[in-house]
């Protein structure tokens, strides 16, 4: 009976529920800073698009945007994604692929069409992240002292240049120094170890790093002598932020930084492939790394009135644990947001196959086929 079979498809995807989830607030202290990324609500990332690299069948440099996510940005998509509920986007970018020279001067066309699309996001009242993303390497960005020099000259090229062409934008366009600074392809490149004397090299020269980047960024003057700045710590791991060698920057401004942090937590359910499917808001080894980590950065910087954005955060599809994923959304945010942070959504337009499918926003249809965990994602940002 084909009604019979179109009605229990119907049942079925009616079942999923965003859950309830109740989590004390704890005390965020009361300044312009903490306000600001309150204020951002819950974010979106525009991924695998400008962060896209070595797309070397490509003859057109501009055609990488569409490299890895098939689909080229339009302004429906970020109407759509506002539409929806998200008060910010995050737009990584990569730049070396686009870049000549000594002094990485980059491509007029990718920086102004990197332009053209954060000013889809400005007409709709979005708050907008760019950064440096895919450009860890020993030939660009590498955090040691052996490559300190270069990777200083590259930030502060690359920054510089960037930061002139948006300065006169407002407070909703915030920068990111760097996307998981870190060693490729070292032992230690996903998880820093404080004993480790090449990790500690490694921490102290993203401290260096960081600091280039704010010191390059307030000397363009205009809004960006006040603007927010976020910068990560070792690997954008919440471990990197807290580790004892880590330092903010010096800052001309005051109260202008915000920690960024990226955490795929519990791993096991979120990233890992195989790993597992469930997740259960009641069950303490579900939801135990979720706490231990939020009310570590809480500790560490929130309570202190130092803002955290989760820049990064979700969980892939495994076969069609799209309740679990609802319920591992609604826990996570409800669980930063208590805590005074920010989170963002990691969309890299993926739906089928066998990898890494974080899609929830259908771009080529300007679809939200999970509209589940969008509701999940927004209610709970509150």
């Amino acid at each position: 009976d084909p009604g019979k079979a179109d009605g229990s498809a119907q049942e079925d995807e009616n079942s999923v529920k965003v859950p309830d989830v109740n989590i004390d607030k704890k005390p965020v202290p009361d300044n312009e800073a903490l306000s600001f990324v309150k204020n951002m609500k819950v974010g979106w990332n525009l991924g695998n698009t400008f962060d896209a690299i070595d797309c070397t069948w490509l003859s057109n440099k501009l055609d990488y945007e569409m490299g890895w996510c098939g689909v080229k940005t339009t302004p429906d998509m970020i109407k759509a994604v506002k539409d929806a509920g998200f008060n910010t986007i995050r737009i990584p970018v990569s730049w070396h692929n686009h870049v000549s020279g000594d002094d990485h001067k980059i491509d007029e066309a990718w920086l102004n069409r990197v332009q053209e699309v954060v000013d889809y996001a400005v007409s709709n009242n979005l708050y907008i992240i760019i950064n440096i993303h895919h450009d860890m390497s020993k030939d660009y960005i590498y955090p040691t002292s052996e490559y300190l020099d270069q990777s200083k000259h590259y930030v502060r090229s690359i920054w510089s240049q960037v930061a002139a062409r948006f300065k006169d934008y407002d407070h909703h366009l915030i920068f990111e120094s760097m996307n998981e600074p870190r060693m490729v392809g070292h032992k230690n490149e996903w998880w820093p170890d404080p004993n480790d004397p090449d990790c500690r090299d490694a921490v102290s020269a993203i401290n260096e790093l960081n600091q280039v980047f704010v010191d390059t960024v307030r000397s363009t003057g205009s809004n960006n002598a006040e603007r927010y700045l976020m910068v990560p710590g070792y690997c954008a791991s919440f471990a990197g932020a807290l580790d004892s060698g880590f330092s903010l920057p010096a800052d001309t401004a005051d109260s202008r930084l915000i920690v960024s942090v990226h955490a795929y937590t519990p791993y096991n359910f979120t990233l890992q492939e195989g790993g597992i499917r469930t997740f259960d808001i009641n069950r303490h080894a579900s939801t135990n790394e979720i706490d231990y980590f939020m009310d570590k950065l809480y500790d560490g910087f929130v309570s202190k009135g130092v803002p955290v954005v989760i820049g990064e955060f979700g969980a892939r599809n495994k076969q069609d644990n799209l309740q679990d994923r609802v319920d591992f959304t609604a826990y996570y945010v409800a669980s930063a947001t208590a805590r005074g942070m920010t989170c963002i959504w990691w969309d890299n337009n993926a739906f089928t196959g066998t990898g890494e499918l974080f899609g929830i926003f259908n771009r080529g249809v300007v679809k939200w086929e999970y509209p589940e965990i969008v509701e999940a994602l927004i209610k709970y940002a509150q």
